[in-house]
């Protein structure tokens, strides 16, 4: 019998189906790759992906000017500019464009994004045995934050002026859009994303997340399932709350911060519902842990989380990493 593919051992960790191992993915941001190249190689060749990201492989230039990761001023294609005063990572958005709602007419959706060369795309993914999830990342509560600035966006959704809600559509039609483009062609996933939580609880109300964003996200699952691709997601922060919602409304596989909520407490509340994709903790265990720390968290989230499935190894190299305690991580996942 020949060996399980990366793409298969996945597909049968989302439908918990007793995979024969955990599947795995090291998160890498520039930040190691400049700071730790050679170890970057090391742990990338012993501890290879399962699930990989197709490039997007565009027909047309998106209107970008300077570069993501690196220090000093970047403008998205969206027109967002963020200041970074480090590289490695991405900055923030200083000075949103929408300061007043006089001048949403200004705003430009970044129809470069829907030139997805689609025969790119396909050839990608039957060069690799690996599970291939959609290079692309709609996000509507963050782009809208970073269009008006967090503050003016809180005060927007209680206060629900119209501008909002033509707003919202307006990107979501547009996000539907790019994930149809992507779920026309050969990747096993598609992707989106929204920080959702700050440190001990969600940046809104449930009810609010409940009555604008959980429709939408419904909507993104639907379009993945009709075209027979699972959605995958991130959102960092403590989103305990909506955990249920997400797996009911179709999530297969969510990127979190369990530590922050809890790890016994997440299993509680959604394990065999959604399959985790990660993650370690990257505020205090991957910077300050020891490895017998590390190996415990893994012992922990594999007791905790899954059920014949339903576990991505998934682990991030970001500033303050520990190049030992990455290493320390995926030991501890081939042990368990």
């Amino acid at each position: 019998m020949e060996p399980m593919t990366s793409r298969e051992l996945v597909r049968r960790t989302l439908e918990f189906d007793a995979p024969p191992r955990i599947p795995r993915q090291m998160w890498v941001l520039p930040w190691a790759t400049e700071r730790y190249p050679e170890r970057v190689a090391a742990l990338q060749a012993r501890f290879p992906d399962d699930v990989v990201s197709a490039p997007a492989f565009l027909r047309s230039e998106l209107p970008t000017r300077g570069e993501r990761y690196v220090a000093g001023t970047f403008v998205d294609e969206w027109g967002c500019t963020f200041q970074s005063v480090q590289s490695g990572i991405i900055g923030e958005v200083k000075q949103p464009l929408l300061t007043d709602w006089s001048l949403l007419d200004t705003v430009r959706i970044p129809e470069e994004r829907l030139s997805v060369d689609a025969a790119q795309v396909n050839a990608f993914c039957r060069q690799t045995q690996r599970f291939v999830v959609a290079g692309t990342c709609p996000r509507p509560f963050e782009r809208l934050q970073f269009l008006r600035g967090t503050p003016n966006l809180l005060m927007d959704l209680m206060r629900r002026p119209p501008e909002l809600a033509s707003l919202l559509q307006r990107m979501h039609e547009f996000y539907l859009k790019e994930l149809a483009v992507w779920a026309a062609t050969d990747v096993d996933a598609l992707f989106v994303m929204d920080d959702w939580g700050a440190q001990h609880a969600m940046l809104v109300a449930p009810k609010i997340w409940r009555e604008l964003f959980q429709p939408l996200y419904a909507e993104y699952a639907a379009l993945a399932h009709s075209h027979g691709k699972y959605l995958f997601m991130h959102s960092d922060g403590h989103i305990l709350d909506i955990l249920p919602e997400l797996a009911e409304l179709g999530v297969d596989a969510l990127n979190c911060q369990v530590a922050c909520m809890g790890i016994a407490t997440v299993g509680e509340t959604a394990a065999g519902r959604l399959t985790f994709w990660g993650e370690m903790d990257r505020q205090h265990l991957l910077p300050r842990g020891t490895r017998e720390e590390v190996r415990d968290a893994v012992r922990q989230m594999r007791a905790a989380l899954y059920r014949d499935g339903g576990v991505i190894a998934q682990c991030e190299f970001g500033p303050g990493a520990n190049p030992d305690n990455i290493q320390a991580a995926f030991e501890a996942w081939e042990q368990v």
